[in-house]
């Protein structure tokens, strides 16, 4: 299975998205927030995305793909990469749209390539 974690700067953003792909992902996909700083501010922490990660592998979770909003969150992603131990990937994907699309597509049972590039299409998806 293949877990999700949403990294924003907003903790309220990050719980937001994770509620809306796990119901999209039809409670089969597990997707987990890691938003604000560790003080409850807003800001990102390796901290809470690691925390975050740790409750997605409780969950069943072999491989992880990180979604990040903007800016730092994306660095603290890419460090949180670097460190890491097995499959974590970082998606270039919108945060909403993508948590969306990977958790529906983890939901199916697909392997993490293929929830990484449904993560990363999202932004083919235009409303207009």
């Amino acid at each position: 299975m293949v877990g999700i974690v949403l990294i924003s700067h907003s903790r309220t953003l990050a719980e937001g998205a994770a509620e809306l792909a796990r119901t999209m992902g039809v409670g089969k996909a597990v997707a987990e927030p890691a938003g604000g700083d560790t003080g409850g501010g807003m800001g990102t922490s390796i901290e809470l995305v690691e925390d975050a990660m740790e409750r997605a592998r409780a969950a069943g979770a072999e491989a992880i793909v990180l979604i990040a909003d903007i800016g730092s969150s994306v660095m603290t992603a890419k460090l949180v990469v670097d460190e890491a131990e097995g499959d974590v990937v970082l998606a270039d994907a919108p945060l909403v749209e993508g948590a969306v699309a990977a958790a529906s597509t983890a939901a199916t049972g697909a392997d993490l390539g293929a929830v990484v590039a449904a993560a990363e299409s999202a932004y083919d998806h235009r409303k207009s």
